[in-house]
């Protein structure tokens, strides 16, 4: 007997948010949220209305159950990452202690269309939903999404209007030269009550001990060894330093008292992601903008050492070297048969240790591919002593060469080249402002400009290499006025300052002084 099949429908329970509707209809937990972007008086007094005033709205409705107010101060709503208020009041919600979101405004709750919808779709998919009050939008109605998704678009656009405003500020900053730094992640400078940068003196000493350990052919890492031994922090604050620290101290332009502005730039308005600027924006050099703690001439002498070491090539297939700076005479011996430089080396002869130098190339590939000569350390050392006294013996007539080398440096320069250039460019400058005010065309100009520049860095490099020869002679000049007698040993200070290479012949050896001298040295 076939029995009477019967269905019998149960209607689904309301369910709002975390509760399910019972009969006795529980109240609905609801949470406000609000956010003022800015730290003025005058955002702060909206915060504190805002929350006084949602805690009176929800607290005078008799479904309604008080959830809590959660209300970030002065952070941007761009994204959600630093709102630990709003991020708090998402894992309520998770956690089944919400129903219910009330906010002022689309823009209160996000400006980034995708994480205001990402999270709306996740408090939906917990049936929660979010009120906004100037809008008049309900989330959980079936227009709802349409509608916030133009709404949160709007707001979105705000933010990246606002973006623009503060970037043409910056630029309008830039083009007067305004510098602005943040001096509290900065060595050697702090901010005077004008909000102009001043030197710190003990932070300057610091800066100035990196310049010149550096020239003294310390490697970064061993200059960073060093202060950290000595106890000294980095400007983060930080008492390990890392050698990238210490090399974006060497190649500071701030320290000369220049300022190199706009180095990065802002591509995504939301993220607030910044990458470097490789041209694809304006960068404004600003010359003499604050006082310098480094010289300009010592400065110099430090790029040219910074690629030398990084352009440490050697041998006829220009094999790349590493920089060692163990000891003086480390990269700048060179083999004079294939170019390669020379290493020290340890050599265990019948249970005898001794120190020689060989050829990188050699020792790598064998006599039959380069059969330069090993170098006893001593020899190599007097050798370097021997030289050095034979300058000193013709003291004289050494120093009227080191004048007609200055002499001839001088006479090198194009100081007028490069006056009329910084003019042409200035008045470049204005009439491209004025085409770009005018949304016309600047190409041309631009281009101009961009050739002018690279004139112009051409002759600065150039007058830089003068200085820096200017320089190592009169370093030459001043060292032979200081010696009065003869060099007894090997010192490599000495060598540090005054010898800038040693080629390896079979009979002999050519010593290359910083200054332009070279001397040949029998073996």
């Amino acid at each position: 007997m076939q029995m009477n099949r019967s269905v019998t429908v149960i209607p689904p329970k309301r369910r709002v948010g975390n509760t399910i509707a019972k009969e006795e209809k529980p109240k609905l937990k609801v949470a406000a949220y609000c956010r003022v972007s800015t730290d003025s008086e005058e955002q702060a007094s909206s915060y504190e209305m805002q929350v006084e005033h949602y805690k009176a709205f929800i607290q005078k409705n008799e479904e309604w159950q008080f959830a809590g107010i959660f209300a970030d101060d002065g952070i941007s709503g761009t994204n959600t990452k630093k709102r630990s208020e709003f991020n708090r009041m998402i894992e309520e919600c998770m956690a089944g202690h919400i129903d219910m979101i009330i906010t002022k405004s689309i823009s209160r709750f996000a400006r980034n269309t995708m994480d205001c919808l990402n999270y709306i779709r996740k408090l939906k998919d917990k049936n929660i939903p979010v009120f906004f009050e100037k809008e008049n939008i309900n989330t959980m109605d079936a227009k709802g999404e349409v509608l916030l998704t133009i709404m949160a678009s709007l707001a979105q656009q705000e933010s990246e209007s606002l973006s623009k405003n503060v970037k043409l500020g910056l630029q309008f900053r830039y083009q007067n030269g305004e510098v602005q730094v943040n001096h509290n992640r900065f060595m050697g400078y702090t901010k005077d009550d004008g909000g102009n940068l001043v030197i710190e003196p003990r932070e300057a000493e610091i800066v100035k001990r990196i310049y010149l350990e550096y020239l003294q052919g310390a490697s970064l890492k061993q200059i960073g060894d060093g202060l950290e031994r000595d106890g000294i922090l980095t400007a983060a604050g930080k008492p390990r330093w890392c050698p990238e620290s210490v090399k974006k101290i060497l190649t500071n332009e701030k320290y000369i008292g220049d300022a190199l502005l706009q180095k990065t730039y802002t591509i995504d308005v939301l993220t607030k992601k910044r990458v470097k600027n490789n041209g694809l924006v304006p960068q404004y050099y600003v010359e003499n903008s604050h006082e310098a703690i480094i010289p300009r001439e010592l400065y110099a002498q430090v790029q040219e050492e910074l690629l030398r070491r990084a352009n440490l090539h050697s041998g006829k297939d220009r094999k790349k070297r590493v920089y060692s700076s163990k000891y003086a005479l480390s990269s700048i011996c060179y083999c004079s048969k294939c170019g390669d430089i020379y290493r020290r080396t340890a050599w265990n002869n019948r249970g005898k240790k001794h120190n020689v130098w060989r050829c990188v190339n050699r020792i790598e590939r064998g006599p039959d591919i380069c059969d330069a000569p090993t170098v006893e350390e001593e020899e190599l050392k007097a050798a370097v002593v021997r030289a050095i006294n034979q300058v000193l013996g013709g003291k004289d007539e050494m120093l009227e060469t080191l004048e007609e080398n200055i002499r001839t440096v001088l006479a090198l320069g194009d100081d007028n080249s490069l006056e009329s250039i910084n003019e042409r460019m200035e008045e470049l400058q204005k009439e491209l402002l004025k085409i770009a005010n005018a949304h016309k065309d600047y190409s041309d100009l631009a281009d101009e400009i961009d050739r002018l520049r690279e004139q112009k860095q051409n002759l600065m490099t150039k007058s830089a290499e003068r200085e820096v020869l200017k320089q190592r002679v009169a370093e030459m000049k001043e060292f032979l006025n200081e010696q009065i007698g003869k060099i007894e040993e090997y010192d490599e200070s000495l060598v540090r300052r005054i010898l800038e290479k040693v080629t390896i012949y079979d009979s002999y050896f050519t010593m290359k002084f910083k200054s332009g001298v070279s001397v040949d040295i029998r073996r």
